[in-house]
């Protein structure tokens, strides 16, 4: 599949790799791009940098009434970037409740089903399409000190296997971006070496056009995949000691 000429969609839009996704794709050749957002004022700068090539859409992930809405008013899509994410902060059993774990289930989960599952039968009637998942490595590697984000990206995975499979016949093609420390507000406590959202962008406009299922986006996913290889007792045990740390750091 070619970016040049689409209509995307790019959940969580307005900033970070959502937004670097909307300049990428429009770069790229992108003939429009949604900018899906929870408050429509979070995408008028992107409105008035690319006028009629972006287009703000309210969009709360979480909001299924949302997501159809806008299944039925961007029906010219063909390729869906599920970026939303949220990251609580939180242990799972440090936590008060369950409401942080909740959250980032419904935003990083659900939010990611309810898009493919609304936006499924827009991209069987333009062709095919891509949906593209944006998940982490905390999606390859359980990290403790993340909470329920892990466990959410770990199910996302497993869904973005599932729903390839299901859409294979209508000629979807599903991917997902392992994506590692990039220079974003969720990152914003992490120290050393950050990659920029653009990185990410370019990654995944990559994964579309050559229909690549997962991909590692930048070279701390690519150097955790490996190091979960060669001795994976050895990063459990690293990723245990993150809970004893005053800070987090790539190590870079």
């Amino acid at each position: 599949m070619k970016v040049a000429g689409c209509t995307a969609i790019v959940t969580g839009g307005n900033r970070g790799i959502g937004e670097a996704f909307v300049h990428g794709l429009i770069q790229a050749g992108a003939a429009k791009v949604y900018v899906g957002t929870r408050s429509l004022d979070g995408a008028a700068h992107l409105e008035q940098q690319y006028p009629g090539k972006a287009v703000g859409v309210e969009l709360d992930v979480t909001n299924e009434a949302q997501v159809q809405k806008a299944a039925e008013t961007c029906s010219d899509t063909s390729v869906v970037i599920n970026n939303a994410g949220i990251h609580q902060d939180q242990t799972l059993l440090g936590a008060p409740d369950l409401s942080a774990a909740r959250s980032e289930m419904e935003v990083n989960y659900f939010g990611v089903l309810s898009m493919c599952r609304s936006f499924a039968p827009v991209l069987a009637a333009n062709g095919g399409g891509a949906i593209v998942n944006v998940l982490s490595v905390a999606g390859i590697l359980a990290v403790p000190a993340m909470g329920g984000y892990s466990p959410s990206k770990f199910a996302s995975r497993a869904l973005t296997t599932n729903v390839r499979a299901e859409l294979a016949d209508q000629n979807t093609q599903v991917s997902c971006l392992i994506v590692g420390s990039v220079d974003t507000r969720m990152a914003a406590q992490v120290e050393g070496r950050k990659e920029s959202p653009d990185t990410i962008a370019k990654a995944g406009i990559k994964a579309i056009e050559h229909n690549i299922p997962e991909m590692d986006t930048d070279p701390f996913a690519i150097n955790m995949r490996a190091a979960i290889a060669r001795d994976p007792a050895r990063v459990e045990k690293g990723m245990a000691a993150m809970l004893k740390a005053e800070t987090l750091s790539t190590g870079r």
